[in-house]
C-alpha cells in the first residue's frame, strides 16, 4: 500500500456484514491515531450502506449493510481516504476530570497495590492521579475505558481470584492497566477507588459519558464530597 498512514494496514473479513481494518499489531497512541483518523473520516462522510464504525486499541470495526455495499467496495473505498487523512484535523482530544474517593470502603485493594510496589497508600493515590490518561477504547461492559499512561510504579497483578460484583463507579488496577467499572459487574481488578460519576446512564440523551479518543483525569476526593456528588447524580 505503500508509505504513510496505510502503511500495515489489513482488511479480514468480519462475518456476512462487518469489515475489520487493523492498523498495527501492538498498542500504541500512533496506531490508535490511526484508527481515529479514519473512524473520524467513515463518520463524518459515511460510505453508502455503512451502518456503525466501532473503534478499537489498533482496529476499526465497520459494520455493513450487504444489500447496499459490499466487502471489497468498502475496501477500495478506505484507501481511497488515504488522500483525506493526510489532511484531516482530527478535533483536539478533551480532558475529562473524573473525582475518585481512594482507599477504605471504595478502594478495598489499595493496600495491595501500595505493599507490591513498597509504596504507602498516599503514593499511590498520588502516582495514580497525576497522569492524563488516553482513552483507547470502549468495551467489557457499556462505558468500560481502557485506558493508557498507568505509570510503570503501579503495575499490579489481577487477583488471584474474581470479585463476583464489583460496584458502579469502581477504579481498578489490572497488570499495565487502569479502568473504571461503568455498571455492576464481576471483576478481578485490583480496586483502587471508586467514583461518584455514572458512566453509563440510560436515562440520558447520550448515554455514555466517555468516549475513544479523549483524555481522563482522576482527581483526588473526600469521602464527604463523594457523598455529595453521589447524591447530586441520583436527582
Amino acid at each position: 500500500m505503500g508509505n504513510g498512514l496505510f502503511e500495515n494496514v489489513n482488511f479480514r473479513i468480519y462475518g456476512d456484514c462487518g469489515l475489520l481494518v487493523e492498523c498495527g499489531d501492538t498498542i500504541d497512541p500512533v496506531i490508535n491515531n490511526k484508527v481515529r483518523s479514519i473512524t473520524a473520516a467513515l463518520e463524518g462522510d459515511p460510505p453508502a450502506g455503512v451502518i456503525e464504525v466501532v473503534p478499537a486499541y489498533r482496529s476499526l470495526l465497520i459494520i455493513y449493510n450487504p444489500s447496499h455495499t459490499t466487502n471489497a467496495d468498502l475496501q477500495q473505498q478506505i484507501h481511497d481516504l488515504e488522500a483525506k487523512l493526510t489532511t484531516l484535523e482530527i478535533p483536539e482530544p478533551t480532558v475529562i476530570e473524573i473525582p475518585v474517593c481512594y482507599g477504605g470502603k471504595f478502594g478495598p485493594d489499595i493496600e495491595n497495590v501500595a505493599k507490591h510496589h513498597g509504596i504507602t497508600e498516599d503514593d499511590v493515590v498520588r502516582c495514580h492521579s497525576e497522569p492524563e490518561y488516553l482513552i483507547y477504547m470502549i468495551g467489557f461492559t457499556p462505558g468500560f475505558p481502557y485506558l493508557g499512561g498507568l505509570p510503570e510504579n503501579l503495575h499490579t497483578p489481577r487477583l488471584d481470584t474474581p470479585r463476583l460484583k464489583v460496584p458502579a463507579g469502581t477504579v481498578g488496577i489490572a497488570n499495565n492497566q487502569t479502568g473504571i467499572y461503568p455498571v455492576a459487574s464481576p471483576g478481578g481488578w485490583q480496586l483502587i477507588g471508586r467514583t461518584p460519576l455514572k458512566l453509563f446512564d440510560l436515562a440520558k440523551k447520550e448515554p455514555f459519558l466517555l468516549k475513544a479518543g479523549a483524555y481522563l483525569k482522576f482527581r483526588p476526593l473526600s469521602p464527604e464530597d463523594f457523598n455529595r456528588l453521589s447524591e447530586a447524580s441520583d436527582q
